[in-house]
């Protein structure tokens, strides 16, 4: 396993702050092994092993703790002195109220404990947790393998785009969980995929959201796998089921896809108005967290190759930390306009360019009045920048520096 350093970097400078540091993402993306190695680091630095209390609430062990005061007791009994203790408590959403026992520890231990928290969905960080720990946690948000941390699992960070090019067809088909890589062939990783999927669907939407429809949840999850990077909007989807005969209401809809984004099943990307700089309501785009996953959901035998790279660009940006969105112009759409502080880049996707595609991903940038850098990325390898706006390989922009 690798070490996963553009994650530990970040949250390295908090281990010893009194903050509360809560790390989510889809489930199985390897949070927990994230912990393991940040227990590594804490020991390394001479704290004693009695101080660090690690929890797997999805472990047998740990299932007599179902809410705060039964975590509440079990950790404070552990607490014996009053040097500082370290708490690691993973997929912590299992446990009822979980917040209150958090915020007892810090008022109760003060600066005496370090707690890091994982979770598999994104209500970790919704009105409980805001109204119990306002202003006292950090979040980091873990994703699966990108390319680059493949390459380093497989020790082969020193090829070239050209030797890189099978390894890169599979990750567009098979994603970048983590535990796949251990599968030795594509049916065995078919049935660990859908595994996780199950698995998700059960513990993180139909449990916590009391799903009564899980075969129109499986229809809605299907459709965004079969008809990638397209705009959404309910009206579409319900077109979509009034064609299948079936009737769907707008309000149901909305649920299953907010469900949908709440487990990291899948992202949802707001539509910018460019020219107006405003965000566009109603319309939006979804795009998976992981392909693989959605690979084990998609009934169609068609390939959408370049809507898989632009799924590949849009999770690479994110996991690089920037704020994503969908650019829209009066006559045109820009794929993605990464953000974050000062920093923007605009990003045009497309499989292979021709002379057509590069009139069209080129060109769409005459519209943008602005000089920030602006990049076309396809699976070409020859440099086809014009006009200021730069070319990339695909496996060249996966495998630059991210920082």
């Amino acid at each position: 396993m690798i070490i996963r350093e553009k994650y530990l970097k970040d949250i390295r400078p908090f281990y010893d702050i009194d903050l509360i540091k809560v790390i989510t993402g889809i489930r199985r993306c390897g949070k927990s092994v994230i912990l393991t190695q940040i227990i590594d680091e804490i020991k390394n630095k001479g704290i004693n092993a009695n101080h660090i209390i690690f929890i797997n609430f999805e472990s047998k062990e740990y299932s007599f703790i179902k809410n705060d005061d039964d975590l509440y007791a079990y950790v404070k009994k552990m607490i014996v002195d009053n040097s500082k203790y370290y708490l690691f408590f993973d997929e912590i959403q299992n446990v009822d109220k979980w917040e209150l026992a958090i915020n007892s520890f810090k008022t109760d231990f003060k600066e005496n404990i370090s707690i890091f928290i994982t979770g598999s969905n994104s209500d970790l960080l919704s009105s409980d947790l805001a109204t119990h720990i306002a202003g006292r946690y950090v979040s980091f948000k873990i994703y699966p393998f990108t390319f680059k941390e493949v390459c380093e699992l497989k020790n082969i960070l020193n090829k070239n785009k050209y030797e890189l090019k099978s390894e890169f067809d599979n990750y567009m088909i098979w994603g970048g969980m983590p535990q796949r890589f251990v599968m030795t062939n594509d049916n065995q990783t078919r049935v660990y995929l859908s595994d996780i999927y199950d698995s998700i669907v059960v513990k993180d939407i139909i449990e916590r959201f009391n799903i009564n429809n899980l075969d129109l949840f499986n229809r809605i999850l299907e459709y965004i796998v079969t008809t990638p990077s397209q705009t959404f909007s309910a009206e579409s989807l319900a077109k979509y089921f009034e064609s299948d005969n079936r009737n769907v209401t707008k309000n149901t809809l909305y649920n299953y896809l907010d469900y949908m984004c709440k487990a990291f099943l899948i992202s949802k990307a707001d539509r910018y108005d460019v020219r107006g700089k405003r965000i566009l309501k109603g319309k939006y785009k979804y795009y998976l967290t992981d392909l693989g996953i959605g690979q084990v959901r998609n009934v169609s035998k068609k390939k959408q190759l370049g809507a898989y790279l632009e799924n590949i660009v849009y999770n690479e940006l994110l996991s690089r930390g920037y704020d994503v969105k969908v650019g829209n112009l009066d006559n045109g759409e820009i794929d993605f306009i990464a953000t974050k502080y000062q920093e923007k880049k605009y990003y045009q996707v497309a499989y292979q360019l021709n002379d057509e595609i590069i009139d069209r991903e080129f060109g769409v940038y005459n519209n943008v009045p602005d000089n920030y850098p602006k990049y076309v990325i396809s699976t070409d390898t020859i440099d086809l920048s014009q006009n200021g706006i730069i070319h990339k390989n695909i496996i060249d922009f996966l495998l630059e520096d991210d920082s």
